[in-house]
């Protein structure tokens, strides 16, 4: 029997049960039986550490587990206030099961993710775990590849996985715990000893616990254990927020903005994105072809690997479901900064859209979105938008989306900015505001967010809040200074491919040896900033791109490098598309490339300028 399925007295105990005798033998549930009246006092496990599977072609997708899951729910889950849980994960799982299975006086020994310690969708099992332990001690062995700026979670893995990985013991003391509010939390960051995977085994194989250095952490009131604030971030106003997005009434709304969506995750983007039009209706074409054809005379139940299968298009093709080719359907889609490709928006192909439906419900432009990132990755990032967004614009952390408008399942519009923001701001500014030719209205509001979101004093000051909580906003004192330079920035990000040309030099060279075979010139996109030089091929070089150009960042590369990076020739890794449809040609797009990086250093060099002056402005709030 599957560990997790054991869910016997300890788990009813709890509050729930399981019939997970039905499908076991008489001696085996004997056995389990006697198991499960043992009292258990040391659990020791290292789980898997994966969260889900998104590409179905594998086969070998996390299955349920309800009566654990159900206590997730209802204990890690239920005390999160992030906005997005993912605590289904087989780890998670694993410890929640333990938790219960553990006599009043036990520990539990773990070998984890260590996602635990720091992951803002872990708020919740902090809290759970605090309450439900008498102390833990935790060894933070680093290893998160996804996080190579952080000194604690970054270095070398121990298992050579790019998964962080920690070592934990749980300790339950019933006795005493009624003693303290909450467990005691004894932290050991192996990075601040060692930084290799090899000097941190032996590291662990030579020192004792007790010898280790210590540092007990004190959770915040955000159930947080490291990078504790201490600033007024919780006194500004809400961008968004749960309550306000759940809301029946507008009276019960307490943000700026009513709705918000993650970015679409299609699980399949080679598939369903193309720079070119035709070349995604062909590849939509086929797969549905194909799916069909599968539907109406079905080989066998493995699901073929000539199209790219996922949860979603498993669930239509189990209930029957044709699928349409509609190019009505085909959108333009914001991919990554600055790099626009069509979108196959459909719910079938697309694994989760969210709400970004809601947003744009139909092939239209007129809705505006600001999009952001909330994690612990990189650096906070935001650009704004009239395209359907990508989940991971700016890096793998999870990119948000706010709406202008939003519009119901009948197409009626409604602005996205609640009433209750306006009042704020109406009431905050009434009397500095004098100005009866300008509104104080909700497109001023936005255009007002948008600058306060790229005000370099206002990223430092906040930087931990923003790692991982929604972003609020001060009321700055010269509030139509803002309002303009959020405009200015729209227009620049938004309008980037009617921006004039920055004229740097361009030279070129014929490729002799390319010419004479007949060939294309090799592709490079590769960029110098010490020169201020670009090598688009092997026969043309851009010079002259000022130093300031390079420096607007967004996610882990600058504004000029994604359109480097999102133009370069890759092999496919699917077997199908790397066959059929991998005809992209850089040859087709290099003078659209050269326009697009002309016109991108234009609004580098002009968001930067905006961005220094915020800088430089004396600005105290009132």
């Amino acid at each position: 029997m599957d560990t997790l399925d054991n869910v016997g007295a300890h788990t009813q105990t709890a509050g729930e049960t399981g019939d997970f005798f039905s499908a076991v033998s008489e001696e085996n549930k004997a056995r389990i039986r006697r198991q499960n009246e043992q009292r258990i006092s040391v659990i020791i496990g290292n789980p898997p550490y994966n969260a889900n599977q998104m590409n179905e072609n594998d086969n070998n997708k996390n299955r349920k587990y309800d009566a654990v899951d159900t206590r997730i729910s209802k204990t890690y889950i239920a005390a999160s206030t992030a906005q997005k849980t993912k605590l289904y994960d087989m780890y998670a799982r694993f410890f929640r099961w333990a938790s219960d299975r553990l006599t009043d006086d036990g520990i539990i020994a773990l070998i984890t993710n260590r996602s635990f310690i720091d992951s803002r969708t872990f708020d919740g099992f902090r809290q759970c775990v605090s309450n439900d332990f008498h102390e833990a001690w935790i060894i933070d062995l680093g290893g998160d590849w996804k996080k190579s700026g952080d000194t604690r979670a970054s270095g070398g893995n121990v298992f050579s996985i790019g998964t962080g990985v920690a070592i934990s013991f749980w300790i339950k003391k019933r006795s005493q715990q009624t003693k303290q509010s909450f467990g005691r939390i004894y932290y050991i960051a192996a990075n601040q000893v060692v930084q290799s995977a090899a000097d941190k085994l032996t590291w662990l194989d030579s020192h004792q616990l007790r010898d280790m250095a210590v540092e007990e952490l004190i959770p915040d009131v955000r159930n947080q254990w490291l990078d504790l604030t201490d600033n007024d971030f919780d006194t500004l106003i809400p961008l968004a927020n749960k309550t306000t997005k759940l809301a029946k009434k507008a009276a019960d709304e307490r943000a700026i903005f009513k709705l918000y969506s993650l970015g679409v995750v299609t699980a399949r983007d080679e598939w369903v994105y193309d720079f070119h039009k035709s070349r995604l209706f062909n590849k939509i074409q086929y797969l549905t072809n194909t799916y069909n054809a599968l539907l109406s005379d079905p080989q066998d139940e493995s699901f073929p690997t000539s199209i790219k299968w996922t949860r979603a298009l498993k669930t239509t093709y189990m209930r029957k479901e044709k699928l349409e080719t509609d190019d009505a359907k085909i959108r333009l889609g914001f991919y990554h900064p600055f790099v626009k490709k069509y979108i196959y928006f459909d719910k079938s192909l697309n694994e989760f859209q969210y709400q970004t439906s809601q947003f744009w419900p139909t092939n239209h432009d007129k809705t505006l979105a600001i999009c952001f990132t909330i994690g612990g990755r990189l650096e906070f990032s935001c650009l704004i938008t009239n395209a359907v967004p990508n989940l991971t614009i700016f890096s793998l952390d999870a990119n948000q989306v706010l709406g202008q408008y939003r519009y119901d399942t009948d197409g009626n519009e409604f602005e996205n900015i609640t009433d209750w923001a306006l009042a704020q701001f109406t009431t905050h500014y009434q009397t500095a505001l004098n100005s009866p030719a300008r509104a104080l209205d909700k497109p001023a509001i936005f255009h007002y967010c948008y600058a306060v979101l790229h005000d370099p004093i206002y990223r430092d000051k906040y930087a931990l809040n923003l790692k991982r909580d929604f972003p609020r906003i001060p009321f700055y004192s010269e509030f139509w200074r803002w309002v303009d330079w959020g405009a200015a920035l729209l227009d620049l990000h938004l309008n980037y491919e009617q921006i004039a040309p920055f004229p740097f030099t361009r030279i070129d060279q014929p490729d002799e040896r390319a010419r004479s075979a007949g060939v294309n010139p090799k592709v490079l996109l590769r960029a110098d900033v010490n020169t201020g030089s670009i090598r688009i091929d092997s026969e043309t070089t851009l010079n002259g791109i000022p130093a300031i150009a390079w420096t607007y960042q967004l996610g882990n590369r600058c504004a000029i490098e994604w359109i480097l990076d999102q133009y370069k020739e890759k092999t496919s890794k699917d077997p199908t598309i790397r066959a059929r449809f991998n005809t992209y040609r850089f040859a087709d797009y290099k003078e659209t490339v050269i326009d697009l990086i002309a016109r991108v250093t234009t609004v580098s060099i002009e968001t930067m300028q905006i961005v220094n002056a915020m800088r430089e402005l004396t600005r105290p709030t009132d």
